[in-house]
């Protein structure tokens, strides 16, 4: 089985990516990643030469988003982006809060200590 945990810098890698690239070049973050991230099926090569993210790569950016939020959270309220709050919301890990924000119920903590257990 493969070592599907990613690092913080394929994280960037995969962002850059997701971005688009800017001018002709790949940078040097996607360069370093390009083939493991491909080897992982979160990126695939083009056509063009291009590398563009998979689902599994949409979903791996998102399920990140999803855990900083929860992180963000576990301080206090905050407000956080609207697709991961309905996300997280329909999940019942967090609460609406007064003023937009949201707070993190207890079943979001139990869900965060796991995440975070496993690193």
């Amino acid at each position: 089985m493969k070592d599907e945990r990613l690092t913080g810098d394929e994280y960037d890698a995969l962002e850059h990516i997701r971005r688009g690239a800017k001018g002709t070049g790949v940078n040097a973050c996607i360069g370093r990643n390009a083939k493991r991230l491909t080897g992982l099926k979160l990126v695939k090569a083009e056509r063009d030469n291009k590398l563009r993210l998979t689902d599994k790569g949409v979903e791996a950016l998102f399920l990140r988003r999803c855990i900083t939020a929860l992180q963000a959270l576990e301080t206090g309220p905050a407000a956080i982006e609207p697709d991961v709050a309905h996300f997280l919301l329909r999940k019942s890990h967090i609460a609406e809060a007064e003023g937009g924000q949201f707070t993190l119920t207890e079943k979001g903590r139990e869900s965060l200590s796991d995440i975070l257990g496993q690193r």
